[in-house]
């Protein structure tokens, strides 16, 4: 990976302050093989080069943490229940997903099958959008895909979920968020 182009992205990322907060209380967070994700993230990058402030639209800000040992829902919620009062003076609402168990609810949720996940990183890279396949923590980032085409604000569907119709949602709800004026993301290709 260019080192270069991930000192910039880390350096866009913190510039939203929700995101430094979250990085800054990490230890305290005690979730097992973590990651922030997605959405603040490229949402932060594509709100700066578009002369927006960086948490403007950030509806959540996702932690990704993977526990294979306890695949039940109160666990997951005991982890957000955890979390969210240890962020609650950030204002902002932090959702936690434990991927260990994405494979359980994902098919009555998005009416699609997803195999067991093996790990955080295994659940960043399943995104629909390859440009949104980000994490961060502290002095790591993860981008399986690269940098490139966040920066060029293109979308380009991924072929580990490889569904036209929730790839085509997501890119209305983008560019919904980043209309016109605002030079929205281009599609690169079609599913």
């Amino acid at each position: 990976m260019n080192d270069k182009i991930e000192t910039r992205f880390r350096q866009d990322v913190l510039h939203n302050t929700v995101n430094a907060a979250i990085l800054s209380r990490w230890s305290d967070l005690g979730l097992p093989n973590a990651w922030l994700v997605a959405g603040c993230l490229f949402q932060t990058v594509w709100n700066l080069h578009r002369g927006r402030p960086p948490e403007q639209g950030i509806k959540d800000y996702d932690l990704f943490y993977f526990d294979p040992t306890d695949l039940s829902e109160a666990a997951e919620a005991q982890a957000q229940a955890r979390v969210s009062t240890l962020l609650a003076d950030l204002n902002a609402t932090v959702e936690v997903a434990n991927q260990a168990r994405v494979h359980l609810w994902y098919p009555g949720y998005f009416g699609r099958p997803c195999p067991p996940l093996q790990s955080s990183e295994d659940g960043i890279r399943r995104f629909l959008v390859l440009e949104t396949c980000l994490g961060i923590r502290p002095h790591e980032c993860h981008a399986p895909f690269g940098y490139t085409g966040l920066y060029a604000g293109s979308f380009t569907p991924n072929p580990l979920t490889p569904y036209p119709e929730l790839f085509a949602a997501k890119v209305a709800s983008y560019r919904a968020r980043w209309p016109a004026s605002a030079h929205p993301p281009t599609i690169v290709s079609e599913v």
